[in-house]
């Protein structure tokens, strides 16, 4: 998909927007805690370049502390951060929504942002990806692309929005079709993750969606080794093999990053849930294998700008 600049005017606007007005706040420090470590080639390290963006555009220091999972280890992590001076802290995930609920009252000088948890009140803001839209495209691309008539998720967790949305989207492109999905319960099991892909391909699916971001690439190449196809995950991962990746489904969480801390600089950073989405440019998807036919592509695409201009998915009139 072609990327509209204007989208990302779109984005800052909506992030800014109800807050006009606002004092400016001082920005010196910026700290990011991350459940699982920098290096996955996904979800963290999109975070990681996140930081690096606020570090180059805005002139600010930033901290980052990785495998940050507990109440405790959270709590000791954002102490640490504000003695340091920090007072805009992200934390990259759901898991921080509720911990950051409950200290944001003893760190009112701080403002608090999660991902896809709810929040509300003052100096806290989460950050949502509508992963339904994003798994719908992928799973009508998945379904059009299957030799087989099957294919298969291997998500991380029941609640990703994305997994009912690959369903959907693939069983409109195809009633016929077998969705299989399975859960590892862990970002991180790449054993886990593995033994389902060996079990789907034993039962006939040829494409994948491996949708947690610590094990994705590894299941990645077992599809590769297989010569079957895969759609990305968070990154554009085309360049894990262009004859196995279908597509991506891209969030750009390091531009939201940069936009954020932007947004509280300039005092008008809302409180409360901020939603983002393919018409905001922050869920796209990413650059197609050479295995998708053209007619395929502009079939996928056609769908996608039709969703941004309406908001409906094909299934509704």
């Amino acid at each position: 998909m072609k990327h509209r600049w204007w989208f990302w005017l779109m984005l800052l606007f909506i992030i800014m927007t109800g807050c006009a007005g606002g004092e400016k706040n001082d920005l010196e420090k910026v700290g990011l805690l991350l459940s699982h470590p920098i290096d996955d080639q996904g979800w963290n390290s999109k975070a990681y370049q996140g930081m690096l963006n606020i570090q180059s555009s805005l002139g600010v220091d930033v901290y980052i502390k990785e495998d940050v999972q507990t109440m405790s280890s959270i709590m000791e992590a954002v102490n640490e951060l504000h003695d340091e001076g920090v007072n805009l802290i992200f934390g990259h995930g759901i898991l921080y929504a509720d911990y950051f609920m409950d200290l944001k009252r003893s760190y009112p000088d701080v403002h608090f942002v999660s991902f896809n948890g709810e929040v509300s009140g003052e100096n806290i803001t989460s950050l949502h990806f509508k992963g339904y839209a994003m798994g719908y495209f992928a799973g009508m691309l998945s379904s059009k692309m299957s030799e087989t008539n099957t294919v298969g998720v291997i998500a991380a967790f029941p609640f990703q929005p994305e997994v009912d949305g690959f369903k959907d989207g693939a069983s409109f492109q195809n009633d016929d079709i077998e969705v299989m999905i399975e859960f590892v319960e862990s970002w991180v099991d790449e054993e886990k993750a593995v033994e389902y892909f060996r079990k789907m391909k034993s039962e006939g699916a040829d494409v994948f969606y491996p949708a947690g971001d610590g094990y994705h690439v590894t299941v990645v190449e077992e599809v590769k080794n297989e010569g079957l196809y895969a759609i990305g995950y968070v990154g554009d991962h085309i360049d894990l093999g262009e004859s196995t990746i279908l597509t991506s489904t891209v969030q750009r969480v390091e531009k939201l990053y940069e936009y954020v801390a932007e947004a509280y600089k300039q005092g008008e950073l809302d409180n409360g849930n901020l939603y983002f989405d393919f018409s905001e440019g922050v869920i796209t998807l990413g650059e197609y294998s050479s295995e998708v036919p053209e007619e395929v592509v502009q079939w996928i695409e056609t769908h996608i700008e039709r969703y941004i201009e309406t908001g409906k998915f094909p299934h509704e009139k």
